[in-house]
This record gives structure tokens, C-alpha cells and sequence, in this order.
């Protein structure tokens, strides 16, 4: 799969991007345009800023979903500028960049692709510099972007972007692949996707895979309930964490005790 564009919506544009399966956002108003996510390092990053360069040569603005990777460390690549995201974002990369760098350039030199090794090995992502706590409205000049905290699940500081009918989600929300349980608060996890559901947008765009209908979300929503159940049960002691993998509908749940 080559790197795309997919119009998704009127203006809102999701980039597929082959590294990762990864999906990044595009919504562009009358006199600013968004940028949701900005890819792994700073070559993706560049490869970002020149695609969206193709679509629109407003000013922009740039969000950030949450501080893995993946989803921030390209945002050096952009012109300096507001760079909107939950302070726990801000402070997650600051703690964790570090670790993640030496994980994923591991991961990357593992499989023997050295040049995107020695790229990430060399990228130092900024943080950002302005707060969505719970909600920040943007004025893209004849329209508005809702960027919202609505609540813990992927991580403690997950932010979603809301235009018009469409919600670019990041990583609260997977297709083509399970979600990741990495960091995941698990028992706040469905609520918040029933959130995302309650905002009435009908395209929810995943952090990874592509655009996703209301009924796909809400058949993972079920399932992440299920996790969080099985999740319980463990705390409590009524279940061990290999009956609850057993059990589970998702890999990858790290289980309490």
C-alpha cells in the first residue's frame, strides 16, 4: 500500500500510510487547516508535511491524539506553531520518548530497515505547547474543529477531533487490527468509545486501518466491554489471567496481579 489521501468527509481528508498502517487527518477550512497526528519520525514527519502540502497551503495547526510514536514523533517536520494536546500528552512524551526511541529503533534494526532505525535514533520530538483539557474549539476561518478529551482508553490522555460528520478517533478506535492494550486504561475503555458514539458523526476515522461505520465501532465498543468485564473479574480475583485471555476477544491485555 502506497501512501494516500482519502476524502472522508467535506474538506476532512484521512493520509493511509504504509508504515504501521497508520492514519493521520487532514481538515482544511477557509483559513487554516488541522493536522491530526504527524507520523513516527522526522522523515515520515516530512513526507507528511509535503502531502499535505499537495492538498493546501493554508497556515497550519497541528493535534496530537496521544504520545505514542507513532502518532507524535513527526512533528518537528512542520512549521513551528500551535500544537494542541491533553497535558498528560505533553507530559507522557516528555517521560517516555526516550524509552520509546530505544524500543522502536531496536524494532526497526531487528527487521533490517537501518535507515528508519538511524531516523527515529535521531529524532527528538517537541512537545506540545497548547492544552485540550476537555475541549478546545479551533476556527479554521468558515468552520470549526472540536478537539475533545472524552475520556481514558488507549491511554490516560487520548484527544479526538471532531468535523462536522467525522471524528478522526487516533487509537481509541482500530481496524484491520486488534486495539492495543499497551497503555490502556481498560475499565474506562468502552465508555469512552460510547462517547465517541454519542457525538452522532457517522465516519470515525482509526488511528491505524481505514474509516470506520457506526456499527464497527460500536461491535468494538462491545468487545472492549467484554475485556473490561474479564478485566474485573481478575482484580477481583474470580477469574485468573489465563481464563480471562482465554476468554477475551482482543490479545494483548496486560491482566491485573
Amino acid at each position: 500500500m502506497a501512501d494516500r489521501w482519502v476524502e472522508v468527509g467535506d474538506g476532512v481528508l484521512a493520509r493511509r500510510h504504509e508504515e504501521l498502517d497508520l492514519t493521520t487527518g487532514l481538515v482544511v477550512g477557509g483559513e487554516r487547516a488541522l493536522v491530526v497526528d504527524t507520523a513516527g519520525d522526522a522523515a515520515q514527519g516530512a513526507r507528511l508535511y509535503a502531502a499535505v502540502r499537495e492538498v493546501t497551503a493554508l497556515p497550519l495547526v497541528v493535534a496530537i491524539t496521544h504520545a505514542h510514536f507513532d502518532h507524535c514523533f513527526g512533528t518537528g517536520a512542520f512549521p513551528p506553531g500551535s500544537v494542541h494536546a491533553h497535558p498528560r500528552c505533553r507530559a507522557a512524551i516528555g517521560r517516555t520518548a526516550a524509552a520509546q526511541r530505544e524500543e522502536w529503533t531496536r524494532y526497526y534494526r531487528d527487521r533490517g530497515e537501518d535507515a528508519t532505525a538511524e531516523t527515529l535514533a535521531a529524532t527528538d520530538p517537541p512537545l506540545p505547547d497548547a492544552t485540550v483539557d476537555p475541549e478546545r474549539v479551533l476556527d479554521l476561518g468558515d468552520r470549526t474543529v472540536t478537539l475533545l478529551h472524552p475520556g481514558r482508553g488507549h491511554t490516560d490522555h487520548d484527544v479526538v477531533a471532531v468535523a462536522g460528520d467525522v471524528v478522526v478517533a487516533g487509537d481509541l478506535i482500530e481496524q484491520g487490527a486488534p486495539p492495543d492494550f499497551g497503555d490502556a486504561v481498560v475499565a474506562d475503555w468502552p465508555a469512552t468509545v460510547t462517547r465517541l458514539l454519542a457525538l452522532g458523526v457517522t465516519t470515525f476515522v482509526p488511528g491505524h486501518g481505514d474509516a470506520m461505520s457506526r456499527p464497527e465501532v460500536e461491535a468494538q465498543r462491545d468487545g472492549l466491554t467484554q475485556v473490561a468485564a474479564l478485566y474485573a473479574a481478575v482484580g477481583r480475583g474470580e477469574l485468573d489471567a489465563a481464563g480471562a485471555e482465554a476468554g477475551s476477544p482482543f490479545p494483548g491485555v496486560r491482566w491485573p496481579g
